[in-house]
C-alpha cells in the first residue's frame, strides 16, 4: 500500500515488544515482493550484535536504522554490511553536537522527538529549528517525529531534510497503517 502510494523507503520494526514489531522473515517476504528502487531499513534499538546480524541476514534488508544508545563504534561494525542511520532523540542543542560523533560511523543521521521512556514512535514534535542547525553535518539528515498529512509539506519546506521518517503521524491505531493518511503524507511531502 505504502509503495503504491510513492513511498521511497519501508521501514521494519526488529524491536520486540513493540507494536509495530515484525519478525525478519516476515520482512524477507515483504521485501521479496517489492518493485525494484524501494529502498529496505530495519530498525533497532539497543539490539545486540548477534540480534541485529540475524536481522539482517534473514530480512536482507539494506540499512540499519539504530534508534537507541549505540555507539559509534557499533555503528562502525555494521557499514560492511549494510547503510547505517543514526537516530538522535532531540532535546536541545547539545543533542545536535552529538551527531559528529558519528561522522565516520554513519551514513545518515534521523532527528526524532525526546519522549522518556520511548525510542520513537510517539508522534511527538521537537523544535525544528534544531533540525535546521543540523543540516550542516557531515551526513544526509533525515526528519521525523511529530509529521503527519497536515505538517510534513511545512517541515520539508523548511527543514529541507533528505528525507522525512512517519509511523505514528499516519495510523488509525497503534502498528495500523491508514491508506488515506499515508497517501496524503507522501502526496503532502512530495509536493
Amino acid at each position: 500500500m505504502a509503495v503504491e502510494a510513492g513511498a521511497d523507503a519501508l521501514g521494519f520494526v526488529f524491536v520486540p515488544g513493540t507494536p509495530r514489531f515484525v519478525t525478519a522473515e516476515t520482512a524477507r517476504t515483504i521485501i521479496e515482493g517489492l518493485p525494484p528502487f524501494i529502498s529496505t531499513v530495519g530498525l533497532f534499538v539497543d539490539a545486540t550484535p548477534e540480534f541485529v546480524d540475524s536481522h539482517l541476514r534473514i530480512s536482507r534488508v539494506q540499512a540499519a536504522q539504530l534508534h537507541g544508545d549505540e555507539t559509534p563504534q557499533v555503528a562502525a561494525s555494521l557499514r560492511d554490511r549494510v547503510r547505517v542511520i543514526k537516530a538522535f532523540r532531540v532535546r536541545g542543542p547539545e543533542t545536535i553536537a552529538l551527531l559528529d560523533t558519528f561522522r565516520e560511523s554513519a551514513d545518515a543521521y534521523l532527528l526524532d522527538a525526546f519522549v522518556p521512556g520511548a525510542h520513537g514512535g510517539t508522534g511527538a514534535r521537537f523544535d525544528w529549528d534544531l533540525a535546521i542547525r543540523a543540516r550542516s553535518a557531515a551526513r544526509p539528515l533525515v526528519l521525523a517525529g511529530g509529521l503527519k498529512p497536515e505538517n510534513v509539506a511545512e517541515a520539508v519546506a523548511r527543514v529541507r531534510p533528505a528525507a522525512v521518517d512517519v509511523s505514528s503521524g499516519v495510523e488509525s491505531s497503534p502498528g495500523r497503517k491508514d491508506p488515506a493518511k499515508t497517501r496524503d503524507f507522501i502526496q503532502a511531502a512530495k509536493g
